[in-house]
């Protein structure tokens, strides 16, 4: 009986993992189970060598596939395998097992029915159309005149089943699909989605394979181009990688030379460099880097100019006044001398004379920045003043260098120091550092940290960054042409510290004097000796330096200038600037001595000299403005009656004593990020619920000293003479200028006085400024600033001051014109204080 008389019958079912199996279909499947053997046995044992096969797994279904074995073989790994081949669809029924066995009933089902209409044989051409699209675009050409030589229409679409881009899920459609012409459609579109992802994967690999032809083909025009231009005399006969290795070479013949860590790290990239395709974009990330690197400058260093004389004259000639701050430079230039001397200097000589180097310096000090540090370099080429401690590594290490390693070992620190000028604007800070590099002959470069809040500017992006650079301090290196430059870093102070980052924390190796000999730039990869540079940081304010970098600065306090310093300032830098900038003459306009402390003293009111600068030039330009107007002719004399008519209305008033006019108001002193100030303590009290009500931005400081003051006075009472006084109402102390943050522990003898003159009726006496603060037993403790205090009392025409007995030792630091003009008065009890303060009693007690 053949096959395709079998229209029902019960056949063995094979499970198989072998897919989906169409009618058809031809297969060797491996009998990987106990039941597919089992029903391959039975069907070779059976007349008609019949079984039946489900669509998937072995997992049952409406649906399979009635295959006739064709014969059993051996596979390679020893394992029986079958050959089986699809001969049509049927549909599975109920089963019965036994015999090792299962058996189904399988019914054929008919799906030709409509193998003939006109609408199945369109599908099938266009089919059969798409198919040999995707199969010539795979190089299936022998498949595809195969599939032209199929006519029936159910078998030509189950080829579909072939097309490897098919899910399993589509192909188990395919076969439960019986009619034909919507088999046909399915396989049509499937087919399609085929074709079309072959045409993408083609174009794809065209353009890649066109792109990569075309920048092989430019590779080599461009090799040709070069060697075109070589043979004319145009081209540069030197690749990137000869030219990098040429400038390393011209950089190991300075003095000291490339360190041998740097120039192993270069070595390297250059090689890499040399491995690197000009397309690839490491290629100029590469050069990049070695760009910033050669143009380091790897031991160059300026000598100093160590006559202390001549750097003293600089600095005065620069500057008037900061003679802490001029003794410190000098200072360290005589420690410098001392280690040239003795052959503990790395980079200086110590066969260079201090006579030698006097004779290089200016002669006039005022035009010692003329004389560069890189002009002295190009005189003095770096092979002819060869370093000592490169002449001891050209020479053989005796036994007397090896007994002496301790100036090696001090040397690989350097000497370097970290200055920390601390003042309010104006007084001169950053241009200070610039006149100590011309002092000592180093060059200057000056670094702005306000606001800064991220820690790659101090050390370097990673070189993995897009944009990735060297941090400021590699790039103040790199601009200053030398090793150890003076580097100002302004407003240290105003540092940025958020979630953004905290470069305070980068910056704590850079001025470490014990660490910054290694600083190590996250972009150059390499460690950069800073002990050498001297860095000059500048701020107004030390509190808000973080402890951990404060505790690495020497700090140096500028509070201001005197009247007779900033008239002497005005006189000498001020006015010369202001006439160059306005296009006037010295022996045009001069300006009388008493006309500048008129200025001072009416039109300014501040511890630098910044807005005396404004005022100065505001009354060159009216000045300017009547010469070039024909108004006037030069030469101008401006005497001290000219000035309200060239600067309007004066807006300050010289004494503060007008500002106390009954009691319960006292004159405090304090210091802000402006220098020194004077400010008003003003109290009241009134009938209501007992309490202490405070205003005027005050911090926590402040109000602990008001209610130790208050408590203070109520303790007291008896002794100061208010017995019959009544603390069980409100008290208010306010400290105006509201808008302005005030806080620090130096307003406890003010309140008190402020309060005891409430409550006692006695008015604080005019023209007398008080700082310190209070304990609850009444003892004045001692408080900082004490200079820039004095001053502002000074500034603001007060005529005493009352200072706590333990900063008298501070005294020493204000001017002794200052200390002349004012009566100052020690006291260690807040009860001497108010027998300075207070006036006899002239009102009724509060």
């Amino acid at each position: 009986m053949s096959a395709d008389a079998v229209e029902q019958a019960t056949l063995p079912l094979m499970p198989t993992h072998s897919g989906v199996i169409v009618p058809g279909m031809v297969v060797n499947v491996i009998l990987e189970s106990d039941e597919a053997g089992a029903a391959v046995d039975a069907a070779q044992q059976a007349e008609r060598r019949l079984v039946l096969v489900p669509y998937v797994d072995g997992r049952y279904a409406r649906i399979g596939t009635l295959a006739q074995l064709e014969h059993l073989e051996q596979a390679p790994d020893g394992r029986r395998a079958a050959m089986i081949r699809g001969v049509s669809r049927v549909e599975i029924g109920a089963g019965v097992s036994g015999d090792g066995h299962t058996l189904w009933v399988a019914t054929r089902d008919v799906d030709e029915l409509a193998a003939d209409t006109e609408r199945v044989q369109q599908l099938a051409t266009e089919y059969r159309a798409v198919a040999e699209g995707v199969l010539g675009r795979r190089g299936g050409e022998q498949l595809a005149a195969t599939l032209s030589g199929i006519s029936d229409p159910s078998q030509l679409a189950d080829t579909v089943v072939y097309l490897p881009e098919l899910s399993l899920q589509r192909k188990v459609e395919a076969l439960e699909t019986l009619d034909v012409a919507q088999r046909l459609e399915k396989a049509t579109a499937w087919a399609r989605e085929a074709l079309a992802e072959a045409e993408t994967a083609e174009r794809i690999r065209s353009e890649v394979t066109e792109n990569m032809e075309r920048t092989q083909r430019e590779y080599v025009l461009r090799q040709q181009l070069q060697q075109i231009k070589r043979e004319i005399g145009e081209g540069d006969d030197e690749d990137p990688a000869e030219r990098y290795r040429a400038k390393l070479a011209e950089l190991d013949e300075r003095a000291d030379g490339v360190p041998d860590q740097v120039r192993g790290k270069i070595e390297r990239e250059i090689d890499r460099l040399e491995r690197t395709s000009e397309q690839n974009p490491e290629h100029g990330w590469i050069r990049t880097w070695l760009d910033w690197m050669l143009e380091m400058p790897w031991g160059v260093h300026d000598p100093d100019r160590l006559d202390l004389s001549q750097a003293r004259a600089i600095l005065d000639a620069d500057h008037t006044g900061l003679d802490e701050v001029k003794d410190r430079i000098v200072e360290q230039l005589a420690v410098r001398k001392l280690r040239r001397d003795r052959g503990l200097d790395r980079h200086a000589s110590p066969k260079a004379s201090h006579d030698d180097q006097a004779a290089e310096a200016p002669a006039n000090p005022g035009e010692g920045g003329e004389s560069r540090p890189g002009d002295e370099r190009g005189e003095q080429p770096a092979g002819e003043q060869q370093p000592a401690g490169d002449e001891e590594r050209e020479q053989p290490a005796g036994d007397e260098e090896r007994e002496q390693p301790a100036p090696a070992r001090h040397a690989a620190r350097g000497s370097g120091a970290i200055l920390t000028l601390i003042g309010p604007p104006g007084v001169g800070k950053t241009s200070l550092g610039e006149s100590v590099a011309r002092a000592l002959g180093r060059q200057f470069v000056r670094i702005a940290l306000g606001g800064v809040h991220d820690e790659a500017e101090i050390r370097g992006h990673r070189r993995t960054y897009v944009g990735a650079q060297p941090g400021r301090i590699a790039r103040a290196i790199r601009d200053a042409g030398a090793m150890n430059p003076v580097v100002v870093l302004d407003e240290v102070d105003k540092v940025g510290n958020d979630w953004r980052g905290d470069p305070s924390s980068a910056l704590l190796e850079v001025l470490d004097p014990a660490q910054n000999h290694t600083f190590n730039d996250h972009y150059l990869e390499a460690d950069l000796d800073l002990s050498d540079v001297l860095f000059i940081a500048t701020g107004n304010v030390a509190e808000t330096i973080p402890p951990a970098l404060r505790d690495r600065m020497e700090v140096i306090r500028l509070d201001g200038y005197t009247d007779g310093e900033k008239a002497a300032i005005a006189a000498s830098h001020l006015l010369p600037d202001q006439l160059e900038r306005h296009g006037l003459g010295a022996d045009e306009v001069t300006i009388d001595h008493h006309a500048f402390e008129r200025v001072i003293s009416e039109y300014t009111r501040e511890a630098g000299v910044r807005e005396l600068s404004r005022e100065l030039a505001k009354l060159v330009r009216k000045v300017a403005t009547r010469i070039a107007s024909g108004e006037t002719n030069p030469p101008v004399h401006v005497a001290a009656d000219d000035v309200a008519d060239l600067l309007g209305t004066r807006r300050y008033e010289h004494e503060t004593r007008e500002d106390i006019t009954e009691p319960g108001v006292a004159t405090g002193l304090a210091v802000t990020g402006a220098g020194g100030e004077v400010l008003f303590v003003e109290t009241s009290v009134a009938d209501g619920d007992a309490g202490l009500t405070l205003t005027g931005q005050l911090g926590d400081v402040m109000r602990e000293s008001a209610s130790i003051a208050l408590d203070h006075v109520r303790a007291r009472a008896d002794r100061l003479g208010l017995s019959g006084v009544s603390f069980d109402r409100a008290f208010h102390v306010h400290v105006p200028a509201g808008a302005t943050p005030k806080d620090g522990p130096s307003a406890g003898v003010a309140m008190t006085v402020a309060l005891a003159s409430l409550l006692s009726g006695r008015r604080v006496r005019s023209g007398v400024g008080m700082t310190g603060e209070v304990t609850l037993s009444g003892k004045v403790l001692p408080v900082g600033g004490i200079r820039a205090k004095v001053l502002a009392a000074h500034r603001a025409g007060l005529g005493e001051v009352i200072l706590p007995q333990r900063n008298a030792p501070d005294l020493d630091d204000v001017p002794d014109e200052v200390r002349q003009a004012m009566d100052i008065h020690l006291v260690g009890d807040v009860g001497q204080a108010l027998d300075v303060a207070l006036e006899e009693a002239s009102v009724q007690a509060a």
